[in-house]
């Protein structure tokens, strides 16, 4: 089995992308699957997150895209708009080079008009979710007849949220000459009905554990119900990072959480379901970028979010499944990075535990005697803040025009004070260094960038 990205075919420029991008050697997953593709057979790629089967995907069908055909030739079915838009963002990374690509995110938490309108003009691959993308079909405004390649990205995910209807239809109203692929953390029985019925001899694909598998350090933290929240401190101050997750069965744990920690001055902030798709993706853009160093979040952030080198995870309530579990702890220990994923557990808990160990093989290692902690020592500044600007890629704005700005002779930042550069379609967040926040805004506010003014703020 091949390991270099050189040894697939795929055409040198997509190879100095790869480069470019630090893509050096294949995953399993992606070793495996990206030939079959590239072939045109039908896969079904079972591994689990963080393995790389975005880029496993993604990079066979850009390299048989018809960029001179506007019309429809990719569909990537997602169980979340968080998920759709992260699929959405390697799709546009990895085809840098493909001059005129056209790349659209459907998805809910945004209005229906503007990407009917996107679809009028033409995209070459649509990345969504099953109820907007049937949404638009059933308006007249998507057509799915030429569609070459098909994508059930976490299929087992979808199959959860009940979305199985809203997938057999979408499928169905597809060419039945199309290349389907499907990509699941676990094999249930419906997925194999959903194979049978809409794959053509499948090649099935399975990555066990391995060494590219995420290397993670359980623990079980055990406290009682009233000692919880010094459990939380002394698992943050026990285990350096720079940035956690802390998740919560309840949105009520996350606000009382939320309080404490920011009292005592941490950098915090709240991922749930009830936030307004802004708001979702403004703290989403916060964690990433690092200017926020501690994220609590319910399940909807269990799937779908990739962030870079995070170091903890923390379930500060254990959820009664242990597939969740799994997804939980998966954020961290990725792209062969080691993690470290705390459990606090009350004795009501136990039963929990043991279906989590019963799924994984693996005993946790217990933790039965801890110290209390002053939380506010735990307090510490993020590097970074985060600036939003009022422009985006619907306005041709790039990452080297943001950079420009702000490190030209207007800015006057150092290269080493900017960091990530999230990109939306119509607004923009940057990542700079807290000390030098006030000038980025001010470079932004009174300059121009391609020869038009945008509004920045620090948010």
């Amino acid at each position: 089995m091949s390991t270099d990205f050189g040894e697939l075919g795929i055409s040198q420029a997509q190879l100095t992308v790869m480069s470019q991008l630090g893509y050096r050697s294949l995953t399993q997953i992606q070793a495996q699957a990206i030939p079959a593709l590239m072939q045109g057979r039908d896969v079904i790629g079972q591994s689990q997150t963080g393995s790389g089967k975005t880029v496993a995907f993604a990079l066979p069908i850009l390299e048989q895209l018809s960029l001179s055909d506007v019309g429809l030739q990719a569909v990537v079915l997602c169980p979340t708009r968080e998920l759709s838009a992260q699929v959405a963002r390697e799709f546009r990374k990895l085809g840098r080079h493909h001059k005129g690509l056209q790349v659209l995110v459907l998805a809910g938490g945004e209005p229906i008009q503007p990407q009917s309108e996107a679809l009028s003009r033409g995209v070459h691959v649509v990345v969504g979710t099953p109820g907007r993308i049937l949404d638009l079909l059933g308006r007249g405004a998507l057509a799915l007849q030429a569609v070459r390649t098909a994508v059930l990205d976490e299929a087992d995910r979808m199959l959860d949220m009940g979305f199985s209807d809203d997938m057999e239809k979408i499928l169905r109203a597809m060419p039945t000459t199309r290349q389907t692929a499907l990509f699941s953390a676990t094999f249930p029985d419906a997925i194999a009905g959903i194979s049978r019925s809409h794959q053509r001899d499948a090649l099935r694909i399975i990555v066990d554990a391995g060494p590219e598998m995420p290397e993670i350090e359980e623990l079980c933290v055990e406290a009682k119900v009233e000692d919880k929240f010094q459990a939380l401190c002394w698992s943050l101050a026990r285990h350096q990072h720079e940035s956690a997750l802390i998740f919560c069965n309840l949105k009520a744990t996350i606000s009382d959480l939320c309080r404490g920690l920011s009292a005592a001055g941490l950098s915090v902030d709240a991922l749930h379901g009830d936030l307004e798709q802004f708001d979702r993706d403004q703290v989403l853009a916060k964690f990433r970028n690092r200017s926020v160093r501690l994220l609590i979040a319910t399940d909807v952030a269990a799937r779908g979010i990739d962030i870079e080198n995070l170091d903890l995870v923390v379930n500060f309530e254990l959820h009664s499944q242990g597939e969740i579990y799994q997804h939980r702890i998966g954020r961290t220990g990725r792209a062969g990075q080691t993690g470290v994923a705390v459990s606090i557990v009350c004795p009501w808990d136990e039963e929990k535990l043991a279906n989590i160990e019963r799924l994984s093989g693996k005993v946790m290692k217990r933790v039965e005697s801890w110290t209390k902690v002053d939380v506010q020592e735990l307090a510490r500044d993020a590097a970074f803040a985060t600036i939003l600007i009022s422009g985006g890629r619907k306005d041709k704005i790039r990452p080297g025009d943001i950079l420009g700005a702000l490190t030209g002779e207007a800015g006057g930042l150092s290269a080493d004070d900017v960091g990530k550069i999230e990109i939306h379609p119509r607004l923009t967040y940057v990542a700079v260094s807290a000390a030098v926040v006030a000038r980025a805004v001010s470079s932004i506010n009174t300059g121009r960038i391609k020869k038009k003014r945008f509004r920045a703020t620090h948010v």
